[in-house]
């Protein structure tokens, strides 16, 4: 096939939204491999790989992310029934939930207020700006909750975004790690602590690695955790005088 062909077929292509769409899953896919290759390895989640694998795609086509974004948002407004249906699962253990709800309500509050006051402090005690302590400051929540409290606290969505995501890593990475250091082996503690530090990372890696109740619990932290800190971090932010 002749130069010119090729160049024609990518122009009809890059015209269509849907490219962009079959470029994601295919990342993803091909990241998911890798991961099974490495073993599993956190330092080559999916998410991970496949946001790497996406923006060498953007950066050779020349594609701007709202260009991209317009063919993939259908995948973005699947996040909505996906995380509404991790519900599934933790009503199997219904009865378990309610055995631990004081347990469930202090380890929240708990690592809501340790995540927070770490990520202020520390970023104040090294003399960050104030847009990025705000911005770190609901890095332990999930990605569109943690987008939408850093808009409405002043802090910088994109940044905080990025954060999530590095923290989800780092979770994965030391969570396991911290397991077995301390002898933890209950699946419902496993899975709310990863949920709780590691968000939608700590829940994909509980249902992958560590079963569906650890999975279970790890999405219940998840979403209360975005909850709670929605109506906490002002008032905690307003301590530390920002």
């Amino acid at each position: 096939m002749s130069d010119l062909g090729l160049t024609q077929i990518w122009v009809y292509l890059s015209a269509s939204p849907l490219l962009n769409l079959f470029a994601t899953l295919v990342a993803f896919y091909v990241a998911t491999r890798i991961n099974r290759l490495a073993g599993g390895s956190p330092l080559l989640h999916p998410v991970i790989v496949a946001i790497a694998l996406l923006i060498g795609f953007l950066v050779l086509t020349g594609t701007d992310y709202a260009t991209y974004f317009e063919g993939a948002q259908f995948l973005h407004f699947l996040l909505g029934p996906a995380t509404v249906a991790l519900a599934i699962p933790l009503y199997d253990h219904r009865e378990r939930v309610r055995r631990m709800l004081w347990p469930i309500a202090i380890g929240t509050g708990v690592g809501i207020v340790t995540a927070v006051v770490s990520a202020v402090g520390i970023s104040l005690l090294f003399g960050a700006t104030p847009e990025t302590v705000l911005s770190l400051a609901p890095k332990s929540v999930t990605s569109p909750i943690a987008m939408g409290i850093a808009e409405k606290i002043g802090g910088i969505p994109s940044l905080t975004a990025g954060l999530v995501l590095l923290t989800g890593v780092v979770g994965c990475i030391v969570g396991p790690w911290i397991f077995r250091l301390t002898g933890v082996n209950d699946p419902t503690v496993q899975g709310y602590s990863m949920g709780l530090a590691a968000h939608g990372f700590g829940t994909a890696h509980c249902f992958a690695s560590l079963g569906a109740v650890a999975g279970a619990f790890s999405g219940l932290a998840m979403g209360l955790s975005g909850l709670v800190t929605a109506f906490l971090l002002p008032p905690l932010i307003h301590l530390f005088g920002l």
